[in-house]
């Protein structure tokens, strides 16, 4: 079901791990970005467009991981973008013949795996590097990309309509997940990206995670605050006092201290082998 959350912007909520599909209004029909993860859901979402008169005539996608690259038949052809080195990390992901099998075998863990349609996955459309706004006869949303939780992660700032949608940070359930793999400094990659959050977050009304529960204006400095101290802790070899994790940690989503843990001993090793923070 699709809740209004600002003028002309929708969310559709996912039963898997509070995931946001973000409908934003135009004047032929809609932009969706990350539209979902299960197969029924993603058809409720279309149904829902077609009830409103809404198709979806572009698509787009934050960040090159499994569950924000799905689509669905019924929402259509629509030309599905991403950053460039988005795009470019899902192409060699999916040069690899057994990528969708790993995601299967990983989907098997949660018991949704048979609704999880893969046969669209990942068909993106690289915009040129550098592009500032998607290519959309709607309002004018501003990609803001980083390096942070993944390669060619993007924040879209919907400027008119007070709306950031944030990819996968500022969440209130899941703490920051700091691309390990693919840069030489991730501690500060991930500082760098919520100093650009934070040069728009005086102008934003509301705030869409990628997973997790929406904020208003007065969340996001302190999601902001909040991701830099652990982060902060993450630099210093320190234990986070984050309510995210741990006994505090909200029910069902206890599994994000194991992440935690395991990336704390990730840049533990990382730094003991460069001599180097993170």
């Amino acid at each position: 079901m699709l809740k209004q959350v600002a003028e002309g912007v929708l969310i559709h909520e996912s039963e898997f791990c509070q995931s946001n599909a973000v409908v934003v209004q135009g004047r032929a029909g809609v932009l969706l970005i990350d539209p979902g993860v299960q197969d029924h859901e993603m058809a409720c979402l279309a149904n829902d467009l077609r009830e409103l008169s809404q198709p979806v005539v572009a698509g787009f996608s934050t960040h090159p991981h499994w569950d924000h690259l799905l689509w669905h038949a019924q929402l259509g052809a629509a030309p599905r973008y991403g950053t460039a080195r988005c795009a470019a990390t899902v192409r060699d992901q999916l040069s690899d013949p057994g990528a969708k099998a790993r995601i299967t075998a990983h989907l098997l863990e949660t018991g949704i795996a048979e609704q999880v349609p893969l046969d669209l996955l990942g068909l993106i459309t690289a915009l040129p590097a550098e592009t500032a706004q998607i290519p959309w006869d709607g309002p004018q949303v501003r990609i803001i990309e980083h390096q942070a939780h993944a390669p060619g992660h993007a924040a879209l700032f919907i400027e008119e309509r007070g709306v950031l949608v944030a990819g996968d940070m500022l969440s209130d359930v899941l703490t920051p997940m700091l691309d390990l793999n693919g840069t030489a400094d991730p501690i500060e990659d991930y500082l760098a990206a919520l100093r650009l959050l934070e040069g728009v977050a005086g102008d934003v009304d509301v705030l869409v995670p990628g997973h997790g529960a929406i904020g208003g204006a007065d969340q996001v400095h302190a999601r902001i605050d909040q991701d830099r101290a652990y982060v902060h802790a993450l630099r210093d070899a320190h234990a986070p006092s984050d309510p995210r994790i741990g006994p505090s940690a909200k029910p069902g989503w206890e599994w994000v201290s194991d992440v935690h843990n395991g990336q704390a001993q990730r840049l533990a090793r990382r730094s003991e082998r460069d001599g180097t923070p993170g």
